[in-house]
């Protein structure tokens, strides 16, 4: 009997659809606890601090907006799949690639034995999603999704709205969560306010803390084109091969039109005219032989 143990990482899918009500209670728990416990009764008195909650409220629905926009785009945005039966196109006209950089079209091809098809450069197999994801970054709980060539702007953008709505949401729940014991002394609000207020704070906090560190670790690999698969891939001492400079490197996932970097959308010009952007060819340095 052939058993394949990676089948059992398909359960993984189960858990996401968990993550996914998560986050939306998580977004349902900030929204009461910052809106109308804690910013709504500053808004009528007047003055700087009722202008002042104004301009809190208002940051925190564009966030919000932001925010929502961007996981939606992560969660049905295929990542990129592999073409049926591709196989690697030979050298690209060197009128479609710049002088200084080329396309990976030299790199040897690779075959995936589980899906009987052809792997582009940077595609790596999920074994949850049980099929080639086009740059392949990983497979996210939080998303239902793998994260890859076509989608990885979105989920980059979904890490930064989220670290600074958790970060909004922490710096405005934060006075009730010192005085929180001081309230439950004196009864001055509801026990539910209370614990409610409590309860969004901690989980803001720790929201806060853990996506700096994620925050850090993609800028650091967007900055240097790479991916959390790749890391394990590159050979120390020796420059890496996608490294085309910060500029470069960020147009490789947010496209070339930079008023559109802030926003989960690509423009037509941008994924007719680079090509990382549907996840089949890369730029590489001219001065790095294909490993």
């Amino acid at each position: 009997m052939d058993l394949n143990p990676f089948r059992l990482c398909s359960g993984l899918k189960f858990l996401g659809y968990f993550m996914v009500v998560l986050v939306l209670g998580l977004i349902a728990v900030s929204y009461y606890a910052v809106v109308f416990l804690s910013l709504g009764p500053h808004l009528l008195h007047g003055g700087f601090t009722s202008l002042f909650s104004i301009l809190l409220v208002a940051l925190f629905h564009v966030l919000l907006v932001l925010l929502a926009w961007s996981y939606l785009m992560v969660v049905f945005r295929d990542p990129g799949a592999v073409p049926p039966n591709w196989k690697l196109l030979p050298q690209q006209d060197a009128a479609d690639s710049s002088s200084s950089l080329e396309l990976n079209a030299t790199a040897a091809p690779q075959f995936c034995n589980r899906c009987q098809n052809g792997k582009p450069p940077r595609c790596h197999h999920c074994s949850v999603c049980e099929r080639c994801v086009l740059k392949m970054d990983h497979h996210c709980i939080w998303v239902v999704n793998c994260v890859g060539a076509r989608n990885y702007k979105f989920f980059l953008l979904f890490l930064l709205y989220t670290f600074l709505e958790t970060m909004l949401d922490t710096f405005v729940l934060l006075p009730g969560f010192i005085s929180f014991f001081r309230q439950a002394e004196h009864h001055s609000s509801s026990p539910g306010e209370l614990a409610i207020t409590f309860l969004a704070f901690v989980l803001n906090l720790a929201f806060v803390l853990s996506l700096l560190c994620f925050v850090v670790m993609h800028i650091s690999l967007l900055l240097s084109n790479t991916t959390s698969v790749e890391v394990h891939e590159k050979k120390k001492g020796m420059p890496w091969k996608y490294d085309l400079g910060w500029k470069k490197n960020i147009e490789q996932v947010f496209g070339s039109r930079k008023v559109l970097w802030l926003f989960p959308v690509f423009s037509k010009e941008d994924l007719e005219r680079v090509p990382a952007l549907q996840g089949l060819d890369y730029p590489t340095r001219p001065d790095i032989i294909n490993v």
